[in-house]
């Protein structure tokens, strides 16, 4: 990982975001020994400050933040904490742009295609934590983050953190605005899909959609009248399970406005019976598309549940529901040493991701796009995908077991370290394929 960090120039990036206002004559630990202690060891299932009281001594941390095992030990808990709380909000501006700049990196040629994931997730408090507030339907005290997710390379575009008690859609419209100035200023014919739950389907979303120039699908809540709308299509296709045993789903358009609405638009009602019972779901949309074919509409939607999974390994593998610093600017720099830190593996499983299983080998009638693949075939397809390719399709959790969470023998040499592994190692040969691709990558240029 550090090897790819020094190819990709990542952590360096990061670091360089930040202004150092110490005397140089009273400084041990330099800004980028101490982010990538932090990053690291977010990435090794190390999230609190306190795990470097201990790590700081470690030799594999100490090569890893550019230190020899028997050099000084790295920056203690006391040292991270200050770190942290000195963070300004021009320091946050800057990380804003420089995931942007990473995300704008990791393209070996310009996409013609983006689709931007817009999700909430829920923090929660761990102390007297400022702008901390108790919220209703998740009833706990907590933080609201929110994150912009890419779907064709699993990267986080943006993050921001949010008091507890906001409404899920506060600020996303103006964080769509600095994305897509930033994306358009270097992809310029770039067609860009938003997609975001119901919490996200608000008026100011739609209307800085069509004024940025974006397609959009948006979950809302199936609330009286589309119920009526869909009584029909649910009564038939409930008809049609009972007659056949097997589930069914069906699809409606209906131009819809609600009372807030200046307008009316396109909602994709879909609506399901099988043996768990019925179920109503329904997206607003303004794909051109929608008319002809509302099912692909919703189901292109329901991809979602892939970028849902990043937000699942930030916050729970990653770990970026444990913001408790105090000072709401320090648990904000906080969230962006977790973004970055599932960037840097998102980066690294690009490196070594292999080729997909094909649609014969999961016994698929013909060679599909995953998107034209139904639900169960779907699932087939990731489940078959993870098992052939660990780590190319492999969580946090899987990393660290097959990889980062391994015994070591460290020895001090007068000209080199070196790392000694068990030889009956069983993910030996993992760590041989990752070293190898990693090593193929070009080194960057250096003025010095």
């Amino acid at each position: 990982m550090r090897q790819l960090d020094e190819r990709i120039r990542f952590t360096e990036q990061f670091a360089a975001a930040l202004d150092d206002r110490r005397d140089p004559a009273l400084t041990q630990q330099s800004l980028l020994s101490m982010v990538r202690q932090r990053i690291y060891g977010i990435l090794a299932d190390y999230e609190d400050q306190n795990d470097h009281d201990t790590l700081r001594s470690d030799p594999v941390f100490k090569l890893i933040a550019d230190r020899l095992p028997d050099d000084p030990d790295l920056a203690s808990q006391p040292t991270l904490s200050r770190f942290e709380n000195a963070v300004s909000i021009p320091d946050l501006w800057r990380l804003r742009d420089v995931l942007v700049d990473q995300f704008l990196q990791s393209f070996d040629t310009p996409p013609r295609h983006l689709t931007l994931d817009i999700d909430p997730f829920d923090d929660p408090a761990h102390g007297q934590q400022q702008l901390v507030m108790f919220h209703g339907h998740y009833e706990q005290y907590q933080y609201l983050p929110i994150v912009v997710t890419c779907a064709e390379n699993d990267m986080v575009l943006l993050v921001g953190l949010r008091y507890g008690t906001c409404h899920a859609a506060l600020g996303a419209d103006n964080d769509l605005r600095y994305l897509l100035g930033r994306l358009r200023a270097v992809w310029p014919d770039v067609h860009i899909h938003v997609r975001g739950d119901s919490g996200l389907g608000a008026p100011r979303m739609y209307d800085v959609c069509r004024e940025l120039r974006l397609t959009y699908t948006f979950g809302i809540g199936v609330n009286s009248r589309l119920r009526a709308c869909s009584d029909e299509l649910l009564k038939a296709t409930l008809q049609e399970y009972e007659r056949t045993g097997q589930p069914q789903r069906s699809f409606l358009l209906v131009d819809y406005q609600a009372d807030s609405w200046p307008a009316p638009q396109p909602v994709v009602i879909k609506v399901e019976a099988q043996a768990q019972g019925t179920n109503r779901r329904a997206v607003v949309t303004n794909r051109s598309g929608c008319r002809i074919l509302p099912s692909g509409v919703y189901d292109e939607y329901a991809l979602r549940g892939e970028s849902e999974n990043r937000n699942k390994e930030l916050k729970t593998e990653l770990h970026a529901g444990r913001l408790s610093d105090h000072r709401f600017l320090a648990n904000f720099f906080r969230l962006y040493l977790h973004a970055a830190a599932l960037n840097l593996l998102v980066r690294l499983r690009h490196t070594v991701v292999q080729a997909s299983p094909t649609s014969a080998e999961l016994g698929l009638p013909a060679e599909l796009p995953t998107e034209a693949i139904d639900g169960p075939a779907r699932r087939k397809f990731f489940n078959k995908r993870r098992e052939r390719d660990p780590l190319g399709g492999g969580f946090a959790c899987t990393w660290r077991m097959n990889l980062i969470k391994v015994a070591a023998e460290v020895i001090t040499r007068a000209r080199r370290v070196i790392v000694r592994v068990s030889g009956s190692w069983p993910h030996l040969e993992h760590l041989l394929q990752v070293s190898r691709l990693v090593s193929q990558l070009p080194i960057p240029f250096s003025p010095s």
